[in-house]
């Protein structure tokens, strides 16, 4: 049985990657993994492949081992892995609750290893592992600052893998958007600490984007001209000039 697996798929890019996937991939079936099991479910109106539902919050330990077992239950093959599942805050660090700052780091680093590495051996030549990154992948954000450390560790790790398993044959891209207008920003917004957006993105054309460097065995996927022109230009300057610019259109000291 040949299978994708979509994590963060209720909302944002998440599910437009699964609506994605179902239209580009000759699949058996789809497992569909975020917490909020109505928006899962209404994915099967969706999608022609039948989709399987998975109502788990990958910040537990206990749903990980869950998706392991229903692997070594059902041995599939995985045609191709989507890590979406992910959130942010906005605010200096001192400020926000610990609780979700590390939680952070438990969905979008932790987890996102976690299910790499459960989905490893059900995976052969031509599968595809496709990780979601951001345009803080590339950059230290104060404001958004283990929100952005996660995304340059989800960079760092898509990469080494993708080298890994190029012997293989699997291939790892990472998708690194810039300002998407999805649910991401509704949670991350507590105040105005981040208020100045450059520009703005669809899930939809993001994901566009992403499928199309995919068919190019691209390693990594950005969209639009003026994020990738900011990439190289943050690879080039001192971390400490890309942060006080960064701080000066906060209006933060």
């Amino acid at each position: 049985m040949k299978i994708g697996v979509v994590t963060g798929a209720s909302s944002g890019m998440g599910r437009e990657f699964a609506k994605a996937i179902d239209k580009s991939f000759a699949l058996d079936e789809l497992w569909v993994i975020a917490r909020r099991e109505e928006l899962l479910e209404s994915l099967k109106a969706e999608c022609e492949t039948p989709v399987r539902a998975l109502s788990w919050d990958l910040k537990d330990p206990a749903n990980v081992q869950a998706y392991r077992e229903l692997l070594k239950e059902t041995k599939p093959e995985i045609s191709v892995l989507v890590n979406a599942a992910g959130y942010g805050l906005f605010g200096a660090c001192g400020a926000l609750e610990e609780e979700g700052q590390l939680g952070i780091v438990a969905l979008n680093a932790e987890a996102l290893t976690a299910i790499c590495l459960a989905s490893l051996p059900y995976m052969r030549r031509g599968d595809t592992i496709i990780n979601l990154g951001s345009n803080s992948s590339w950059q230290p954000v104060p404001y958004l600052a283990v929100y952005a450390a996660s995304k340059a560790y989800v960079l760092s790790f898509s990469r080494a893998l993708g080298r890994e398993l190029k012997p293989k044959g699997i291939h790892v891209m990472c998708v690194c958007p810039g300002w998407v207008r999805t649910e991401f920003i509704n949670r991350a917004k507590r105040d105005d600490t981040v208020s100045y957006f450059d520009r703005w993105y669809t899930p939809e054309q993001v994901v566009e984007r992403a499928m199309k460097d995919l068919k190019k065995k691209k390693k990594v996927s950005i969209l639009g001209l003026p994020v990738r022109n900011q990439v190289r230009l943050v690879k080039l300057l001192p971390a400490d000039w890309v942060m006080n610019v960064w701080c000066r259109q906060q209006k933060k000291e």
